[in-house]
């Protein structure tokens, strides 16, 4: 799976393979009830080889609150997160919401923390973009994309592959979510992430495509990357729950309620500035740059099974 270890302080390679068979994630040792260490895998958002930016001020967080040492452990792929919670060598994950469907599918004991919001007192939720080169007057809508060279972000990504094959699959474009009958309908292009995605639509490699909206009309933009008018959004998906943070439920049950309340009332820009980790921007959580993280239960990702139905999706499949 790929899996690369870091922590504040980024540490080699070889000092950690997720799924090698080494020891599990700690279990609690501290008189404080929580784990002498707390290891939390992500997956970047967008193309980056260091995720530590982004955790730091999180994991400043964490480490004050709890006397544990935060490891931060970044994946290439989102099964190899939902992997590591499985076999206990994760003990927080942040996952789509896609990710947190399938690992509870696959019976990983697990529950939210809570879910990413954008802004503060906003829902929990963002939105699937379909977009195309801005001057293309060919794609207007998302039948358009019919047999054309199409950029999704993974087969595990939840606005970059599901959503987007439901919305194929209701415009008469696809058959079903299944990887062979997309391919049947349309050229799919892995692009591995939603900048990447977005970026091969700009660059012609893809003439349509998919991404996450804040990553086309927010963190490009933001950084230079992408200019007003290079793309167009032709399709929108409903919304989709908000991406987030699980614990193993093997931690036990007070230290997971403590956890809990860390995360909805101190994982957010607002206090992360006030106890000085971090200035401005610095505090935004994690590549979505978003503001905290709230409330948010499994019952919330109802909706991601509904459209695992609608889709049937393989990698719906426990």
């Amino acid at each position: 799976m790929n899996f690369k270890a870091l922590s504040a302080s980024v540490v080699g390679l070889a000092s950690v393979v997720l799924l090698s068979g080494c020891a599990s994630a700690s279990e609690p040792q501290q008189s404080s009830g929580f784990p002498s260490e707390i290891v939390i895998g992500a997956i970047p958002n967008e193309n980056s080889t260091d995720l530590t930016g982004t955790y730091e001020p999180l994991i400043k967080m964490i480490e004050a609150e709890t006397g544990s040492k935060v490891k931060l452990q970044q994946a290439s792929d989102y099964a190899g997160i939902v992997e590591g919670m499985i076999a206990d060598r994760v003990d927080i994950a942040f996952l789509g919401p896609f990710s947190y469907v399938i690992a509870t599918a696959n019976k990983a004991d697990i529950q939210p923390l809570g879910a990413l919001t954008k802004a503060k007192d906003t829902p929990a939720g963002y939105y699937s973009l379909g977009i195309t080169q801005g001057s293309n007057d060919a794609v207007t809508k998302i039948e358009d994309f019919s047999g054309k060279d199409t950029c999704f972000v993974d087969p595990g990504s939840t606005s970059g592959f599901l959503y987007p094959s439901a919305g194929l699959i209701s415009s008469g474009v696809a058959s079903s979510g299944k990887e062979s009958d997309i391919s049947k309908a349309l050229k799919p292009i892995y692009a591995g992430s939603h900048d990447a995605s977005a970026l091969s639509v700009k660059s012609g490699q893809c003439e349509v495509g998919f991404a996450m909206q804040s990553m086309v009309e927010d963190t490009l933009p933001g950084k230079g990357e992408l200019q007003a008018g290079e793309l167009k959004s032709v399709w929108k998906s409903e919304m989709i729950p908000g991406s987030v943070f699980a614990v193993r439920n093997k931690l036990g049950d007070d230290a997971v309620a403590r956890l809990t309340a860390l995360f909805t009332e101190k994982a957010n820009a607002e206090y992360f500035e006030s106890q000085g980790y971090c200035t401005g921007k610095e505090c935004l959580m994690t590549g979505e740059h978003a503001w905290g993280v709230v409330k948010a239960g499994d019952a919330d990702y109802d909706g991601i099974r509904n459209v695992c139905l609608t889709t049937k999706s393989e990698k719906c499949e426990p």
